[in-house]
């Protein structure tokens, strides 16, 4: 088994790199769709343990390769028991340099605010390596996740398709400029 040190960490929490051996995990996450349904540009459930090997080397790499982003495990410090996932990622094909935040929590593990706290984490981590904003892009159906935006206090933009190809509510970490 790969044992992997922290990333960066809460009070309550660890972030550290996802690795191969949590394959059973990830596929537990991602393999539900009340999770899948809100990722991606055309959200789908993994469908194989193999597909969720796959997900844990690739976010390995990139969790351990970059001082700045990352997809990382989110566990609870105490138990060290694995809920999720925080991200904070150039947003693909964006173009312009967008960094996003974003969180997935096992079903199970919903209403704790782990979500808020790795997500708030991620954020400042991101902001002092010299990141000028974060954003968090939300399904406008996700009341869970627009939610958790509210609670880190992020400034809402509004709607746009510019995003993984669907409309999406976009969020930041940059006050208004008086624009």
């Amino acid at each position: 088994m790969t044992r992997v040190g922290p990333v960066f960490t809460t009070a309550r929490l660890t972030m550290r790199p996802w690795t191969p051996d949590d394959a059973p995990t990830l596929f537990d996450i991602y393999g539900r769709w009340e999770v899948a349904r809100w990722l991606g540009a055309t959200p789908r459930a993994l469908e194989s343990l193999g597909e969720a090997e796959e997900l844990g080397r690739r976010w390995a790499e990139r969790g351990t390769a970059d001082a700045v982003y990352g997809i990382w495990c989110i566990s609870v410090t105490e138990s060290s028991t694995p809920v999720g996932t925080v991200l904070l990622v150039p947003i693909p094909g964006a173009g312009h340099g967008e960094v996003e935040v974003g969180w997935h929590l096992h079903p199970d593990h919903w209403g704790n605010g782990y979500a808020t706290e790795a997500a708030r984490a991620a954020i400042a981590r991101g902001l002092a390596a010299g990141l000028d904003e974060v954003l968090a892009v939300v399904s406008p159906d996700n009341e869970p996740s627009l939610a958790v935006c509210r609670r880190l206090g992020l400034r809402p933009l509004g709607r746009s398709d510019a995003y993984y190809g669907r409309p999406l509510e976009v969020f930041s970490t940059r006050e208004p400029t008086g624009r």
